[in-house]
């Protein structure tokens, strides 16, 4: 093989390879891949967290030491713990909270991966509507050139509206994207959106 065919080769192949690793490909596969388990987490996580606001994030890159945040009228409390530590069943039934089934989904977390959780309230025409926030730990989507990034799922209640590049459209200015906390999302399905960003929350 001459010089330049080898230099043709090479340039396809990491064509190819960018191509098939693009942030929605990756974001759609992940998501298709690990759909029950995702679902399982979000549907686990909106039933707890009526019981009593929360959060909940992967500190260590081993996935073993977690921070929950707990929130109250007037105060949001942050506690480190390993995950198989005794004192973390312990602070979350203190706070009124379902110590097995939270410690469950630190679990299904913890299989996929997932860094983070964590719901927002927005309003639409008065009112009140919530999105539940996943991200995924990089290393997860196993992504060339995409350790720095994190991967952030938005699951909304209801059906969302996109433009035809299938970005998050706000519903009050039909033409203008949603941005959420500054980042722009793209559709997985009508109801489901990622976006990346350098931040995991």
């Amino acid at each position: 093989m001459t010089s330049k065919l080898l230099y043709y080769s090479v340039v396809v192949t990491v064509a190819s390879l960018l191509f098939s690793c693009t942030p929605k490909i990756v974001a759609t596969k992940f998501y298709e891949e690990n759909e029950k388990v995702l679902d399982k987490i979000e549907i686990t996580y909106k039933d707890l967290s009526e019981e009593r606001s929360f959060a909940i994030a992967f500190t260590s890159k081993d996935f073993k030491t977690v921070s929950v945040e707990i929130y109250t009228d007037t105060l949001k409390y942050i506690y480190d713990f390993e995950v198989n530590e005794p004192r973390l069943a312990d602070t979350l039934t203190a706070y009124n909270l379902n110590a097995p089934k939270v410690i469950g989904l630190i679990g299904m977390m913890q299989s996929i991966r997932s860094t983070w959780i964590k719901n927002l309230d927005y309003y639409v025409d008065g009112k009140k509507n919530e999105v539940v926030f996943l991200s995924i730990k990089p290393v997860a989507v196993k992504a060339p050139l995409s350790y720095q990034k994190y991967y952030i799922l938005a699951y909304f209640n209801q059906q969302q509206q996109f433009d035809s590049k299938g970005r998050l459209l706000d519903k009050k200015q039909k033409r203008r994207l949603r941005k959420i906390n500054g980042e722009v999302f793209s559709r997985i399905n009508d109801k489901v959106c990622y976006a990346v960003s350098g931040n995991f929350r």
